[in-house]
């Protein structure tokens, strides 16, 4: 396997707005993002729905902010690669812009199709939300251009780019920000004539899962998140976050009520920086759900940029070194487990013992399977923490795995994780525990009963030494057996010490004793 060993950075010369990542790429395809950045500049300024020209105070915006990613970049040495979609890619004097970002700034931009710009970012979805092995229809709306494609297994069934996005739709038809409903109506019929042949395409082709991905459907999340807890968060994870069509009609109402951009800034929720584009935004995707007939979509944390870095790892390493896009749960698992320098034989023992106990206990545990990957990325990741500390490391853990891109799964699921690791030694669940208490009760139920699962099955390897091969579970009225297996017959003393002090929380949740038996070899 080729070494892939080295830092690389994406840059999104986007209409709306500029993006940049490094990140840290590791062997077998995966990387860490390690800093990112994201500046305003508005491209199409000036534009009165074609984007005819960057105005020469846009370029100096725009060069200022390349030099400081460049600097970025550079301070990690990182290899630097720009993609320009929709502004750029219309602009008649492109070319000069082109020219003197290199000259300024030693960065050579790509400008890419609209078809281009719809792979890429289907690629960066596939990293972040688990829809490799379905036929997923990936909308991206952006400042100048909405994309959609859809795709199954990283091939292109179709994919188009239609020139209708939040920051071309507002110099046309709300260039002072200010929104009344005739403009609403008007916008709203320029979008839908726009959309007629895309759409019939693909309601034609049908699909199984809607993603969405950029700005306008990261705002509306946000919002529609903000609406959900009565306030709002931030460092919010709205990776694998859904939404529904009333939902979203909810946040359509709010934002088209308020006609200034001055009071749009208060939505709680919303970026004041996309409080003028937003209701542009806003009638792009509600018009799309229509036309769809669309219940719910799910946002992906991972676009362009992304996509960026996977394609470039792909063009370099035509061999196995190649980002993993079909498991990408139990990737991002392993690499924050590795990242971390975790006991490997351990964990991976605890994995494999954990989702044995979680199938031999459903009629007791009466969890849905997700729940059974839940408990192994927690088994996976458990011990974590000694990172940092091996004094509280179960906190440690809980921290780490809380504040991580765990690509693939939504917010409550990486606080379920997280919990689950929490809890696996010392004190049980407890209510005055502030961040457990935040938990919904369905939710702390399960992490209950998934931390009382793991804290008897981490107890059987107390001395990493894996002298308990297998366990095998019998549900009785009062009680659950536990028969063990262990190396060579030896009795695990350790092992059966640590279970004594670790079981509680079991017998608590489920309301029976365990009772532990060895088999002779």
């Amino acid at each position: 396997m080729k070494n892939i060993s080295q830092n690389l950075a994406a840059i999104d010369v986007g209409t709306n707005s500029f993006h940049l990542i490094v990140v840290k790429t590791k062997e077998g395809g995966g990387f860490e993002i390690i800093d990112r950045e994201r500046e305003v500049i508005r491209l199409g300024e000036g534009s009165s729905g074609n984007i005819k020209f960057i105005k020469p105070v846009v370029f100096g915006r725009a060069i200022a902010t390349l030099k400081r990613f460049k600097g970025i970049a550079d301070s990690h040495g990182a290899v630097v690669r720009a993609v320009a979609t929709s502004a750029v890619r219309e602009a008649y004097n492109k070319n000069e812009f082109i020219q003197k970002v290199l000259k300024e700034t030693g960065i050579e931009i790509e400008v890419i199709s609209g078809y281009e710009e719809a792979r890429l970012i289907y690629l960066g979805t596939m990293k972040a939300v688990p829809i490799y092995n379905k036929k997923a229809l990936v909308i991206d709306i952006g400042g100048g251009s909405t994309e959609f494609l859809i795709g199954h297994k990283g091939n292109t069934n179709f994919s188009i780019s239609l020139k209708i996005g939040a920051v071309r739709l507002t110099e046309k038809f709300f260039p002072d920000y200010v929104v009344t409903d005739s403009r609403i109506k008007e916008c709203k019929k320029w979008v839908e004539v726009e959309l007629v042949q895309a759409i019939s395409i693909i309601n034609r082709l049908g699909f199984s899962i809607c993603v969405g991905s950029s700005g306008t459907i990261m705002s509306t999340g946000l919002i529609i998140q903000a609406m959900r807890k009565g306030n709002s968060t931030p460092g919010t994870i709205l990776n694998n976050f859904e939404f529904t069509r009333k939902e979203l009609e909810k946040v359509k109402k709010v934002i088209l009520s308020r006609k200034t951009a001055v009071k749009r800034k208060k939505i709680p929720g919303l970026d004041e920086k996309r409080a003028d584009i937003v209701p542009a935004g806003i009638i792009i995707l509600s018009t799309i759900f229509e036309l769809l007939n669309l219940h719910t979509l799910t946002i992906s944390g991972y676009a362009l940029r992304e996509g960026i870095i996977i394609d470039s790892l792909q063009k370099r390493h035509t061999d196995s070194s190649m980002p993993n896009l079909s498991d990408i749960r139990n990737e991002s698992v392993r690499h924050l487990a590795e990242s971390c320098r975790y006991d490997h034989l351990h964990c991976s023992h605890i994995a494999k013992l954990s989702v044995d106990f979680f199938d031999q206990l459903k009629n007791l545990h009466k969890l849905e399977d997700d729940c059974k990957e839940y408990l192994y990325a927690a088994a996976m990741l458990h011990d974590i923490g000694y990172h940092i500390s091996h004094t509280n490391h179960h906190q440690h853990s809980f921290y780490i795995i809380k504040n991580s891109d765990l690509l693939g799964f939504n917010e409550n699921e990486i606080s379920i994780i997280a919990h689950t690791a929490r809890y696996h030694r010392k004190s049980h669940p407890k209510s005055r525990h502030e961040d457990f208490n935040l938990l919904s009760p369905s939710t702390q139920e399960v992490v209950k009963k998934l931390s009382a699962m793991l804290r008897v099955v981490d107890a059987f390897d107390r001395t990493h030494k894996q002298l308990v091969e297998s366990i095998k579970a019998k549900i009785n009225k009062n009680s659950v057996d536990l028969t063990l297996k262990c190396q060579n017959g030896i009795v695990p003393e350790i092992e059966l010490w640590n279970l004594e002090r670790r079981k509680g929380l079991f017998e608590e949740v489920f309301s029976k004793k365990i009772v532990v038996k060895i088999v002779p070899t």
